[in-house]
């Protein structure tokens, strides 16, 4: 058992820290900026609370951070009260964050200067990934820290790997987004021709997604897709973040990446018909406006 801060309670976050309790057994503390998100977890798991990061990380041998974007991480953990001010030396600061691997960076190299360990660690696999703990973990950062992060990380993961230096995680997740945005675009523009055409939908997936054709998506969401129901899942306003740190580090890099620039577009005609908070698969919705 290890003690553990948990910073961020959204609709990752409260399910994460709750398996971090529950199925690793560790003594945790959380910190969410509506105190009384943070209670409503404490009651539920029988667990802790603090007022701010810095007394939540207090003592702990684990912090963990799952918030918005990158102000609001930098906010948690070098801000006024932030965690990195009440964290220990030999402790280890793991975030969970759909970052920029530019604060990942920063962050690694700030808490090196407390004597404090750093893993960049993004998830994917979405709210329901993360109520049933089997998310998938890109971590950046040294060998050895990850190594005493990954057992108790394992506590909300199926998959946890280590990319490479401290930054590795996040570009893996951008990675992630890049493949899923193409994915969901072209089973959007499949399901709209098959529609168009006459085609009792069901049939044609219960063959092609068999085939070359077949992924997660297409399992998971072309039952709600045709229904015309996108009221859940990773909101495309949460995409639309993602993408843009895509589109960042891609000018960054020099990496060309035509169709990701062009499903991000697509994405804000979703936003302009009121679609903010719909589930990514709503591509199907411009299409058929």
């Amino acid at each position: 058992m290890a003690k553990v801060a948990f910073i961020g309670l959204g609709v990752m976050g409260f399910p994460m820290a709750g398996h971090l309790k529950t199925k690793g057994g560790h003594d945790v503390t959380v910190y969410n900026r509506t105190a009384e998100k943070a209670a409503a977890w404490a009651e539920k798991f029988s667990g802790k609370s603090a007022p701010t990061p810095a007394e939540a990380a207090a003592g702990a041998d684990f912090v963990f951070v799952c918030v918005g974007n990158d102000e609001d991480l930098r906010s948690v953990t070098s801000g006024e009260n932030g965690a990195l001010h009440g964290m220990k030396p030999g402790s280890v600061l793991i975030d969970n964050t759909t970052a920029s691997a530019e604060v990942a960076r920063e962050l690694y190299a700030a808490a090196k200067e407390k004597g404090i360990d750093f893993i960049d660690a993004p998830v994917s696999g979405g709210q329901a990934g993360a109520e049933n703990g089997v998310l998938t973990v890109m971590c950046g950062g040294d060998a050895a820290v990850f190594e005493r992060a990954r057992p108790v990380i394992d506590a909300y993961a199926r998959m946890v790997g280590l990319m490479g230096p401290a930054g590795s995680g996040q570009l893996t997740k951008m990675i992630n987004q890049i493949c899923i945005a193409g994915l969901v675009q072209g089973l959007a523009e499949g399901l709209h021709f098959g529609k168009s055409a006459g085609l009792d939908i069901e049939k044609v997936v219960e063959v092609i997604s068999k085939g070359a054709a077949g992924s997660w998506q297409m399992e998971n969401r072309h039952k709600t897709m045709n229904a015309g129901k996108y009221d859940f899942g990773f909101a495309v306003d949460w995409m639309r973040k993602d993408l843009g740190i895509v589109l960042t580090e891609a000018r960054r890099n020099g990496a060309k990446l035509p169709v990701t620039a062009l499903v991000d577009q697509f994405y804000g005609d979703v936003q302009a018909m009121g679609g903010n908070r719909w589930d990514t698969s709503s591509l199907l919705a411009r299409l058929e406006k």
